[in-house]
């Protein structure tokens, strides 16, 4: 026999028992197919939402630290507490007023009170900052502008 009368290998892969050449994949195999992809897209989707949350929360709580620690540390220094969170800016205490991630604004609520920090202390001021959502985190369960 000559080797080109043999059918060759993928063809005769491709025959099924009746002698019927199979291309390709079912319906029903490619809609299981299809649903397994779906199901493990939503998984992820609902993962990552949480995580950009969680990233939002770390981000404010390490504002509110940084800018907390200016505060006190510019009413110590300057002996009067600032009076906005711009003077914070051009004292260089910050290098700038950082954006809220909750609110994606810089619309910080500032608490100023009448307590003076240090006897030296001449002037009342900013005492501390808050997030001005009052929005709950999923996290911790409590509204970020008390953090």
């Amino acid at each position: 026999m000559h080797p080109l009368d043999l059918p060759s290998l993928t063809r005769r892969l491709r025959m099924n028992r009746r002698g019927c050449r199979t291309g390709g994949f079912s319906l029903l195999e490619l809609m299981i197919v299809l649903t397994i992809i779906m199901i493990l897209a939503s998984i992820a989707a609902g993962r990552y939402d949480r995580s950009v949350q969680r990233s939002r929360e770390a981000v404010l709580k390490q504002d509110l630290y940084t800018m907390r620690q200016a505060i006190q540390q510019y009413t110590l220094d300057k002996q009067a507490a600032p009076a906005s969170l711009d003077d914070l800016v051009s004292s260089k205490y910050i290098g700038g007023v950082p954006i809220d991630p909750i609110t994606r604004s810089k619309d910080w609520h500032v608490d100023s009170e009448d307590i003076l920090l240090t006897p030296e202390q001449s002037s009342s001021g900013i005492t501390d900052v808050h997030s001005s959502s009052n929005a709950m985190s999923p996290f911790e369960n409590t509204a970020y502008n008390t953090w």
